[in-house]
Order: C-alpha cells, then structure tokens, then sequence
C-alpha cells in the first residue's frame, strides 16, 4: 500500500497539479486510511463497500465533522479510481458509499464600509505600513486565496497591464487590478521591497520584515491586527476578504460566470453560494423603489 500511496501522491502533485495545502489534505486522508487498513488486517485491494462503510461510522465515532468525512470519502473515491486506471482493481469499492450531506453555510463577509474601514488602517510611512496597505488592497482588489498570494512572484504582477497572473492550482489564470490596488502595489515594490529584502534573488512579491517570503500565519497575524485597529467586531480572516470581493462584484452587476473565472473556481456551483447575497441586495432595491412595495 505504501508503494501507490506514493504513486497516487505524485500523480495528484505533478499530472492533477494541487496546491500545496489540496496535497496536504489528500496525504492527511489517505495516510489515516491506511492506518485504519493496517489495524484491522484488511487487504486495501479487496476493500468491499460494506467494509469502507464502516471506515466511515468509525470517522463519525471519533466526533469527525461531516465536511470533514465528506471530504476523506473524495480523497479514498479519488485514490481507488487511480487504481482502477492502473488495473491494480477490477472494481471501485467507493461507488457505492453516500457521501453525507455537508451544509453549505453562507460565508461571512464584510460590507464594503467595513472594507473601507480595515483598507483605511494601514498608513504609508513606514515600510511595514507601505506593504501592509499594499497587501490587503491586493487581497481585496483580487479575492486571491492566501496561498496564491503568498505563492507569487514580483515577475507574476503586470504594473503596466494592471493584471496579476496566478499560478497556483490547474490552471493559470489572470486577476485585474484596481486602480487604488495598483497605486498601493507600485508604491510597495518602488518604496518598502527593495530595502525589505536582503537577497536579491528573492522573487517573492510579498515579504516580512526578515526579507523572507510572507507566510500564511504571518498574512492571517496582519489581517487580524487591523480587524482590532478599525474596531471590526466580526471575525476576519483572509478569506473573508475573498468572500467580500466576491459577493460585492456580484452586488454590483458582475456577471457570475467572471466572477468564477477570478475566483478560480473549477465548478460554478462553488460560486453560486454568493448569490443569496445578491438576492438580498434586490429585495432591499425592490422595496426602495417599487411603488407597491
């Protein structure tokens, strides 16, 4: 079994081409699966329905969280159909589990004068405070997760084009940049990363203070500090930025088809959760405006 986990593992890195963190999760998955394998002397090639069934009662016996079961029964789906495709089985013993039913909760997000609010914190006249500014206008400006905008590089950003190119995940894809956004960005990699880095050959866009790439800890401690500076009582993270970019572009007109194309969404139904947002921005111009309202 150690021998196609490695195999399953470099055909997810280098033929699926998954993020860091997507690896991370698969390796965790499966890895807790062999574990199971092992303890209970079944043979992982001979794996009958009723058997991984009861893999998945034992998960829910350890107090796992649905999304959490959910999401091992894609990593095991995903790694029986390799072997299926390499005729090490005849048969996919995953078909017949359920996967259960994982509520999709609405995401939290900011209104755009909370945005406002945070984006105000920062103040350009330090260094620190020149690329604190310039990073949470870029988070907001593209609703890049956090691994894609630790991920970049200096050579990923068109100043002139006004885009950023991301390269995390299957495919490549590029993100305009606002006007406020680029102004922040240019003033950062004129004024504070040139004296914040310490090697020359560091390609990374965002550092720390050490000169040293951002790291996503080190991004989620700088959101979190300005969420206190602007008295922000709701939780903020990262994400909840990606989230706000996403629900007021489509508050605003934007079509959700290019809205998935930005997210990088592989599926759109991923980017219609946004959408309970946008019906309630209409029920409030509905009762604005309509006389029988």
């Amino acid at each position: 079994m150690d021998k196609q986990i490695k195999l399953f593992l470099e055909f997810l890195e280098k033929d699926k081409k998954l993020s860091s963190n997507t690896l991370q999760s698969y390796k965790r998955d499966i890895l807790q699966y062999q574990e199971y394998i092992n303890k209970n002397g079944f043979n992982f090639l001979k794996v009958d329905t009723d058997e991984l069934n009861a893999y998945f009662e034992y998960l829910k016996s350890l107090n796992k969280k649905t999304s959490t079961i959910s999401r091992n029964l894609a990593t095991i789906r995903s790694f029986y159909q390799f072997l299926l495709r390499n005729k090490k089985i005849k048969k996919d013993p995953s078909i017949g589990v359920e996967s259960p039913k994982v509520e999709k909760k609405a995401p939290s997000i900011l209104t755009s004068k909370e945005v406002e609010l945070l984006l105000e914190q920062p103040k350009d006249i330090d260094l620190k405070g020149i690329r604190d500014k310039a990073m949470l206008e870029f988070a907001y400006a593209t609703g890049m997760r956090v691994t894609e905008i630790i991920s970049l590089d200096i050579t990923d950003v068109n100043i002139e084009e006004s885009y950023v190119t991301c390269n995390v995940g299957m495919k490549k894809r590029n993100i305009p940049l606002g006007s406020l956004s680029l102004k922040a960005l240019v003033e950062y990699i004129e004024k504070s990363r040139p004296i914040l880095i310490k090697d020359e050959s560091n390609k990374a866009l965002f550092v720390n203070i050490n000169g040293k790439r951002l790291t996503r800890q080190g991004f989620w401690k700088i959101v979190k500090y300005y969420k206190d500076q602007a008295h922000i009582t709701k939780e903020i993270t990262p994400h909840v930025l990606r989230h706000s970019f996403a629900t007021h572009l489509l508050q605003n007109g934007a079509d959700l088809k290019a809205i998935q194309t930005m997210l990088g969404h592989s599926d759109i139904s991923s980017t219609q959760v946004y959408m309970q947002f946008q019906n309630d921005n209409l029920k409030d111009i509905y009762k604005k405006a309509h006389p029988r309202a």
